[in-house]
């Protein structure tokens, strides 16, 4: 038995890390301490205004353990490790676990070249980043290669100089071609040093060759080149006022502020590279209640720059935080040279981490009423249904439709909403076996017959509830069921459930004359529903997602049903040749319309059953 007033008075007074745990042995919270004894007897005196959050977690510790370190430094990174690893439930999370791109020069090389890269490694390269967009990195590297020729292949050079024919790249003017030896090493270093001054914000020079080549080949009639020019330069020019300056001393820096509400933090990062705003990007906290603000944005900067690979020489915060040096210390050697935490008070820089602070409420604001508009879409809806059919609780519904033309591959859809959203990795599809001909009713009484039934099945099945993630969508049923019809299919419902023994509401989605939802069939009687509330969109959308589904699954037949009535009929060609025909020309059109030669071109087809399927299309033409 664990006592806890005992071990208290056991803790060493010396640097380290607690680690509380509640009954159950889950771990609830983790953090430092420059002394552990009077850290962690702290939170088991009473009266000293904690705060709620602290107090719940107190009242639910059963035990706690503790690992004494040689520093504090030492204690910080065991803290972020041992966070990252358990996810505390009360400690504050940084909720986003993103991995930032770089433009990576791989100087290494003897020829250079510039790639796209996640990961910041401690080599011959030369990095620049992080950015904020993947796309805009994506589209910079594109732009590099186009304006100084530089190699995009993974060949050895030297090395393999001479071995293959010059790529597609050198065709089209984008690549030098230092595999065929057509530039020197010294001329291609030239294009990678002008690559590197681009990377760092050195357009003019850039422009003003692009614009003189431009004018050059205007002037030899040389029109496609011109115009080719006059792209790089509109796309060089359009970077370039992109980029904005925020400070002249042309330092590495990041710009940190929060927003935070009763339940919710943003903080927003400005990305300052070479004294440029190269990106911005925001974050969410979680269990931030009854936090203070400076304590939400030290553990973001604990747990933001034990993961990102690159450190900026400084961090601009929007107030004070605990352990400045000792974070400063723990940052400095992470980056590899000095790095300083600075709060400004005035002038420029001030001004800009409170612009960082107004985009920061901007996005908990947005969010919020976002979340608010979607849970009236989506919760909001449901329970306005579940009001209207007189239910407590509705979660999970259950949908389904019957498509079929003149009887021809009937078949039945299921699909989910989970309080309010469609849960599409439990919709599932059915071919009708027992029903041949036009009969949506006893089609709908083999689909809810079968559903139910392997339902019951897998629930005989599971031992716990643990296992239930093993098993399949239909181990769990609906909390109300919706058929797309009126008193008939919500009848065919009620007798498959009464027979299987099963209690669940079904509830008719009527439509009116023209196809339009009208209402709901529920115990006996049409409930009419306002044309103009949520309630009423989602059954809607229920209805035609239902709908959707079926036919989709219909069409999909009837197209491989097509395809095996043609193909089948031509001597030679079976399920195999078939498959081979279709994975190459994607329809009957595509094979009926080509010739023998392009036929005898796909595996598993000889010549003499390509000459077989031309004749099939072609014979009695001319």
């Amino acid at each position: 038995m664990f006592d806890i007033q005992e071990e208290l008075k056991k803790l060493p007074n010396c640097p380290g890390v607690y680690i509380m745990h509640d009954e159950a042995d889950n771990i609830i919270y983790v953090g430092k301490a420059i002394n552990l004894h009077n850290r962690v007897r702290s939170y088991f005196r009473k009266n000293i205004g904690r705060g709620p959050q602290i107090d719940k977690m107190v009242s639910l510790i059963s035990r706690f353990e503790y690992i004494v370190t040689d520093s504090e430094l030492e204690a910080l990174v065991l803290e972020n490790n041992l966070i990252k690893e358990h996810s505390p439930k009360y400690n504050t999370m940084l909720k986003d676990d993103k991995t930032y791109p770089y433009i990576k020069v791989t100087l290494g090389e003897e020829y250079p070249r510039v790639l796209f890269s996640r990961q910041m490694k401690k080599d011959k390269s030369r990095y620049f980043g992080p950015y904020t967009s993947a796309t805009a990195v994506k589209d910079t590297i594109d732009l590099i290669n186009k304006l100084y020729q530089l190699r995009t292949c993974n060949k050895n050079l030297p090395r393999d100089c001479g071995n293959d024919r010059a790529c597609l790249n050198y065709h089209i003017k984008q690549c030098m071609a230092p595999c065929q030896g057509n530039i020197t090493k010294e001329e291609y270093q030239q294009q990678v040093k002008k690559a590197l001054d681009f990377l760092n914000g050195s357009y003019q020079d850039t422009l003003k060759e692009l614009s003189r080549k431009m004018q050059e080949a205007s002037e030899n009639l040389e029109f496609e080149d011109a115009i080719r020019y006059r792209d790089l330069y509109n796309s060089v020019k359009q970077i370039a006022s992109k980029q904005k300056i925020t400070d002249s001393d042309g330092e590495d820096k990041d710009i940190i502020a929060l927003a935070v509400d009763d339940k919710d933090a943003v903080v927003q990062v400005f990305f300052v590279r070479g004294g440029k705003l190269i990106g911005r990007e925001h974050f969410y906290m979680t269990h931030v209640s009854g936090t203070p603000r400076a304590q939400i944005l030290l553990d973001f900067v604990k747990q933001f720059y034990s993961g990102t690979p690159f450190i900026p020489r400084e961090l601009m915060l929007q107030e004070e935080i605990e352990d400045v040096e000792i974070i400063e210390q723990w940052l400095s050697g992470r980056r590899g040279g000095r790095v300083y935490i600075k709060v400004p008070k005035i002038g420029s820089k001030e001004k800009l981490v409170e612009l960082a602070a107004k985009n920061a409420m901007l996005v908990l604001t947005q969010d919020k009423e976002r979340i608010r508009r979607e849970e009236g879409r989506t919760i909001g809806a449901v329970k306005e249904i579940a009001g209207l059919l007189g239910l407590s609780d509705v979660s999970r519904m259950e949908a389904f439709d019957i498509s079929n033309i003149s009887g021809f591959a009937n078949v039945g859809s299921m699909i989910v909403y989970e309080k309010g959203k469609p849960k599409r990795s439990d919709y599932r599809k059915f071919r009708i076996k027992t029903v041949s001909g036009p009969d949506d009713y006893a089609c709908m009484k083999e689909v809810l017959t079968r559903r139910f039934m392997h339902g019951i099945e897998e629930q005989k099945e599971l031992e716990d509830k643990e296992l239930e993630k093993e098993f399949g969508s239909f181990t769990k049923f609906p909390d109300l069921l919706m058929m797309d019809g009126g008193k008939g299919q919500v009848n065919i419902a009620l007798q498959v459930l009464d027979e299987l023994h099963l209690s669940i509401p079904v509830c008719g989605m009527v439509k009116d004359d023209n196809h339009n939802t009208r209402g709901l069939y529920y115990n006996n009687e049409e409930i009419a529903i306002d044309r103009n509330s949520e309630g009423f969109k989602l059954i809607t959308r229920i209805q035609d997602e239902a709908h959707r589904f079926a036919i989709e699954y219909h069409r999909s037949l009837r197209s491989k049903a097509q395809v095996k009535s043609v193909l089948d009929e031509i001597p030679g060609v079976g399920p195999s040749r078939r498959k081979a025909l279709m994975r190459r020309f994607k329809s009957i059109d595509e094979v009926k319309n080509a010739d023998v030669e392009t036929l005898a071109g796909v595996d598993e087809i000889p010549e003499s059953v390509a000459r077989g399927i031309y004749d099939f299309f072609h014979s009695g033409e001319g």
